[in-house]
């Protein structure tokens, strides 16, 4: 290898190396200037590091009642009280972060890979493709996100899968119209013309080429539509259409703390009424975080 060429090759080594620095460091200012969206970015890691060590962290059973223990006030046995059958609510909430964050999350993973596919290859293709691609967006779009999920889980049945399906209709229409919307921008491109000068079928330059300039907004679009998922979640269990008794989730416990508002067993609809408030609020917080730092046009203002 020539001097040159050495130089050229440590060069690039060193960039390797100074880039990710002097990304980390952006993400660091950025975030002192923006102490309400750090706060959120460590409520949603609390959130994970809850749902994954939850076994370890409920200092109870959650399903398993306790007739000595009904109707509790917190207290030191039991930091957020108990519930009409004895159950702990602080085991119980623990154990309802797992089942919300692993259903809103799975729900909007298979809504987002199916909206990046079939969103890419419409607007990239247009014709005939693209319009019963619309046709279709349109018909989901014409019934409200939340009764949509209603009539889903009231035909399906409401088990964990068909609660993750509701949801995954409900986020569809929104990937589908914003990728489109973006390869219709992005294929008039110059590297979009020149990925098919060299040869490259349509689903190529679509998937492969062009798609991943999309992926920004979508990872905005994905951060928000998580928070939206436990929302609905939590709507349809209080109603009685999402995730069945006794299982815990946040929704169903409010729904149940809501009988005992006249009798003054306050912590059994507060506790889990504000663990959906924070853990939404994050999620939005987090999500308009992205925006910022991934809009250009919005880098400089805030």
């Amino acid at each position: 290898m020539s001097v040159v060429a050495q130089d050229v090759a440590d060069d690039r080594d060193d960039d390797a190396i100074v880039a990710p620095t002097a990304r980390w460091r952006r993400a660091a200012r950025w975030l002192r200037r923006n102490p309400v969206s750090a706060a959120a970015i460590v409520v949603i890691g609390l959130l994970v590091f809850i749902a994954v060590f939850a076994p370890v962290l409920e200092p109870y059973k959650p399903d398993v009642p306790d007739p000595m223990a009904v109707l509790k006030p917190p207290s030191w046995a039991h930091p957020l009280g108990t519930d009409g059958f004895g159950r702990d609510v602080l085991s119980r909430i623990i154990d309802a972060t797992t089942l919300d964050l692993s259903i809103a999350l799975a729900a909007t993973l298979v809504a987002l890979s199916i909206g990046m596919v079939v969103g890419a290859l419409s607007g990239y293709r247009g014709g005939w493709v693209d319009l019963i691609v619309l046709r279709l967006v349109d018909v989901l779009m014409a019934f409200p996100a939340f009764v949509l999920a209603m009539g889903i889980t009231a035909a399906l049945g409401n088990s964990i899968a068909n609660v993750a399906i509701a949801l995954s209709m409900t986020q569809l229409p929104a990937y589908i119209r914003l990728v489109r919307g973006e390869m219709l921008r992005v294929r008039t491109l110059e590297y979009a013309e020149a990925a098919v000068s060299i040869g490259n079928p349509s689903w190529r330059v679509a998937l492969v080429h062009l798609l991943p300039n999309c992926l920004p907004p979508l990872t905005v679009q994905a951060t928000l539509a998580m928070g939206y998922a436990v929302l609905t979640m939590a709507s349809l269990s209080f109603i009685g259409l999402g995730i069945a008794p006794p299982q815990s989730e946040w929704g169903s416990m409010t729904a149940d703390g809501a009988t005992y508002m006249s009798t003054g067993e306050w912590w059994l609809f507060v506790f889990p009424g504000v663990a959906i408030v924070v853990t939404v609020l994050a999620f939005n917080l987090v999500g308009d975080a992205l925006r910022d730092l991934l809009d250009p046009r919005l880098r400089g203002t805030r």
